[in-house]
């Protein structure tokens, strides 16, 4: 088939190269401007490797990007992680329309930061969607789902780089099938079962060790590897990211009230929280690198007693 990509970084990237390597022609890709100072866009570049006509337009609601995606003649659009608005008028272009990729089992958690919550809120599943865009966020037809569960020490990285990425890249290859030779079955989603979250950043990331055990080791585990949930120290964050979780029952009492360093073993910290303990395996001080976190803890002052986040 001929197909436009609108997307842009790692997975739009991989989406073109599945594409291609299928025997389908891009003939063109929608590409958002990169921001000054950051990196170079994968998607971008690839196209430009691959020599696939490229559009970069700061706005895809305008009659120039009508007109860019009308010439390419395409049968569908393949949207690959969007994060510019997409227009009816825009949308409906190619002959089949288009299909999106959305990380969540929709309609619950829609909006940015879907793959972070569920594990943010303990749940124990969740998956893909493969849908028809229209102008309400995430609220189109729902052409297929996949399902993954979330294990008990699953993280943001572990949810979607082993499972999200690779089974929405297939996704979305199953449904450009479906839709372009007429045997997609497009399911109205039910409002009624529908949530909304916002984007999980520094503020959501914040610890409070007064939580319980369980609420403090989701927190680490949905913003890792990004945001990061954090705490402070001394004036400045301490980023945590590989952590355990040992609650109470594991010892005879936990020792310390919630945010204290109960003991620095090896390359790992314990902190005091509700309900039990954590334990901190790998972390970030201010704007150092990445590093066990017991020593960044020894190198950022913290020493046993100390208490997190005060």
């Amino acid at each position: 088939m001929r197909i436009a990509i609108i997307g842009q970084q790692d997975f739009g990237k991989a989406v073109l190269e599945a594409m291609l390597g299928r025997g389908d022609t891009v003939a063109g890709v929608f590409c958002a401007p990169e921001q000054p100072g950051t990196r170079p866009d994968p998607l971008r570049a690839a196209a430009q490797d691959r020599n696939v006509a490229l559009h970069q337009l700061p706005s895809l609601k305008t009659d120039e990007a009508c007109k860019a995606l009308r010439a390419l003649d395409v049968d569908l659009g393949v949207m690959a992680y969007v994060l510019q608005f997409v227009p009816q008028a825009f949308a409906t272009v190619p002959r089949h329309g288009m299909i999106q990729y959305h990380p969540s089992l929709l309609p619950h958690y829609r909006g940015p930061s879907s793959i972070n919550w569920p594990i943010i809120r303990g749940d124990v599943l969740t998956g893909l969607t493969i849908f028809r865009p229209t102008d309400g966020l995430d609220e189109g037809p729902v052409i297929l789902q996949k399902q993954t569960p979330i294990g008990p020490d699953d993280t943001l990285g572990s949810v979607y780089f082993d499972r999200l990425f690779p089974m929405g890249v297939a996704a979305l290859q199953e449904a450009a099938d479906l839709v372009v030779s007429g045997n997609g079955n497009e399911i109205i989603q039910d409002e009624a079962q529908a949530s909304y979250v916002g984007w999980c950043r520094g503020p959501e990331a914040r610890i409070n060790w007064h939580n319980h055990v369980d609420l403090v080791y989701n927190l680490i585990r949905g913003c890792n590897p990004a945001p990061g949930a954090w705490t402070t120290h001394d004036g400045k964050k301490l980023y945590i990211f590989d952590a355990r979780k040992h609650p109470a029952r594991r010892y005879s009492q936990v020792n310390g009230k919630p945010g204290a360093v109960t003991a620095i073993e090896g390359q790992s910290v314990l902190v005091a929280t509700q309900g039990g303990q954590i334990e901190l395996v790998r972390a970030k001080y201010d704007t150092g690198k990445k590093l066990p976190a017991s020593q960044v803890c020894t190198e950022a002052g913290v020493e046993v007693g100390a208490v997190l986040g005060a």
